[in-house]
């Protein structure tokens, strides 16, 4: 990746690190994605939107498909149901490590960029809930 990102790299290449950090390796994605951005917004300037509505526009081409994070889901999962016998300091670490053996649990729902708002989110959560429990077990009883 250039020394130099553009704002929407920049943009584009925090979220990711914040919620798939899988991807945030993914120099391709983050180029296209920023440069698509970035037309986005000169595009709607030159249409005469403000630089709010450019914005919104520039927003909606660089996050589409991954305001949902599985990857956060684990996080907040492991907070709330474990937070008292996981070590804070290591949730994200656990979360990260945990996340390619939940890959059957994730592809069972139609993931999208409202999944949060939807019904089957509840059901996701608590066969999650259920799935890190098989997988960690006494993992997390154990000061980590």
């Amino acid at each position: 990746m250039p020394q130099e990102l553009s704002y929407f790299r920049l943009s584009l290449l925090s979220f990711l690190r914040d919620s798939h950090p899988n991807l945030a390796t993914d120099t391709n994605l983050i180029a296209s994605r920023g440069d698509a951005a970035s037309e986005a917004y000169s595009a709607a300037i030159k249409n005469g939107r403000s630089h709010d509505q450019a914005a919104e526009a520039a927003n909606e081409v660089l996050y589409s498909g991954l305001l949902f994070s599985p990857y956060r889901t684990v996080v907040q999962i492991l907070r709330e149901g474990f937070g008292k016998e996981a070590n804070p300091a290591l949730i994200e670490e656990i979360a990260f490590e945990v996340l390619p053996e939940l890959k059957d649990v994730f592809s069972k729902y139609e993931l999208s960029d409202s999944f949060e708002t939807t019904e089957e989110y509840d059901q996701l959560y608590t066969e999650l809930t259920g799935a890190i429990q098989i997988l960690l077990g006494d993992v997390l009883l154990q000061p980590l």
